[in-house]
């Protein structure tokens, strides 16, 4: 875990909040933060996410080398978490577009990230915070957790030691690399899905492929094509 700065906390309302401020402040690459419990986290379009303390690990991790598509910060998250996953409990998760783990179609999984403020003269975030909750030995209703699909505890030390040497191989990779990679373990692609849109309105078709820019590209019944940057999926079959 060469490099890391990895924090715990007993208890915060969000890590990703008190990430995002430490950034501001000034706070270096790779500053990591766990909490034993939040009290106003939150999942994406602004859901309100809450478990027991110290069952799950809820961390944040702050990135300032970002690369020219912030998203590959997301994806390459969302597989380490699936490898420590595979190698702590032998849980081998699929990834959901945007960035949901899942065993047997039930969320184990969500990772959220948030961009900083702009740099000057770059187009790019200054830096971005990349959320990840993940349900190690409690899960809520209709969800998963490794506890329950390992029958095997394990620690979220465990987890976080195999995630963060993940996340030092990923991000040594090109751009094109990682995006394949991240393709390859998508499960949504090349199946039917509706599209839940935060307009209210929604897309049904077929998934045919994610772009380097974390955009999915979806083929209509009609036969127009839509590039998705925002959505909540639903796997039809």
């Amino acid at each position: 875990m060469s490099g890391w700065n990895v924090r715990w906390m007993a208890s915060t309302g969000s890590t990703n909040d008190d990430l995002l401020a430490a950034g501001r402040a000034g706070a270096p690459d790779k500053t990591v933060l766990i909490a034993d419990h939040q009290t106003a986290g939150k999942g994406r379009l602004d859901r309100r996410w809450e478990t027991p303390a110290g069952e799950n690990l809820l961390v944040s991790l702050l990135f300032r080398a970002v690369p020219a598509v912030p998203h590959a910060l997301t994806h390459a998250a969302a597989l380490a978490t699936a490898t420590a996953c595979e190698r702590t409990s032998g849980v081998a998760p699929d990834l959901k577009w945007p960035n949901d783990l899942l065993v047997g179609g039930r969320k184990l999984a969500g990772i959220l990230s948030t961009a900083g403020p702009l740099g000057g003269e770059q187009p790019r975030p200054t830096f971005v915070v990349v959320g990840i909750g993940l349900n190690i030995g409690w899960a809520p209703e209709g969800a998963a957790s490794l506890l329950g699909e390992s029958g095997r505890r394990v620690s979220r030390e465990e987890v976080m030691a195999v995630m963060l040497s993940e996340l030092d191989e990923l991000l040594s990779l090109s751009p094109e690399q990682l995006h394949d990679r991240y393709r390859r373990r998508l499960s949504t692609l090349n199946r039917e899905v509706r599209v839940e849109l935060p307009n209210s309105t929604f897309v049904e078709g077929r998934a045919l492929d994610v772009e380097s820019d974390g955009r999915l590209v979806v083929l209509d019944s009609c036969g127009a094509t839509h590039r998705l940057d925002v959505g909540d999926i639903v796997h039809l079959r």
